[in-house]
């Protein structure tokens, strides 16, 4: 139980040197991450079974070769890459939007020693390295946030394309 406590401490005293801005940040991590793992998996059950509906689907068909089969083939295609790249670029636009809010976490706290300065002058570092660090950790943990979910979007985006492809190419080849 003890270690338990050590790191409810640890991290409220990382949110309370922080400052406001982390919260944000934390907020936009969890959302990212969320749907990281919700496109895991799509990607690992629900996929599958959509490509065997949509292959049975087309398999049913009784001509293959006429142009309305061919918008049918599209539109099937079409149905599941809208759903295979889903999220995708809410993740990328997540990813883009945390050292954002780093910088903003640092000119909050650029203003809070700056606030500092006015009231009591260059005399008091103590004041004074609280903002810095409330200027520092948020671009800090934005980057880290950002980088975490850098790989991945790309990896699910690089994915999502290799599903679709391979849905082509089975159509095609029926």
């Amino acid at each position: 139980m003890n270690i338990f406590s050590d790191i409810y401490i640890a991290i409220r005293s990382f949110f309370e040197i922080g400052g406001p801005v982390l919260w944000g940040i934390l907020m936009v991590t969890i959302i990212m991450w969320t749907l990281i793992i919700e496109r895991f998996w799509f990607f690992r059950y629900v996929l599958p079974e959509r490509v065997k509906k949509t292959s049975s689907q087309w398999q049913s068909r009784n001509e293959t070769q006429t142009w309305y089969s061919s918008k049918i083939k599209d539109q099937l295609i079409s149905e599941i890459s809208v759903d295979t790249h889903r999220f995708i670029l809410t993740i990328e636009t997540m990813m883009q939007i945390l050292p954002l809010l780093g910088l903003l976490g640092t000119v909050v706290g650029m203003i809070k020693v700056f606030d500092v300065m006015t009231f009591f002058g260059t005399g008091n570092a103590r004041l004074m390295a609280s903002g810095i660090s409330q200027a520092t950790i948020p671009t800090m943990a934005g980057l880290v946030a950002a980088i975490s979910g850098l790989y991945i979007a790309n990896l699910l985006k690089r994915r999502a394309d290799v599903e679709v492809a391979k849905v082509t190419d089975l159509l095609v080849n029926e």
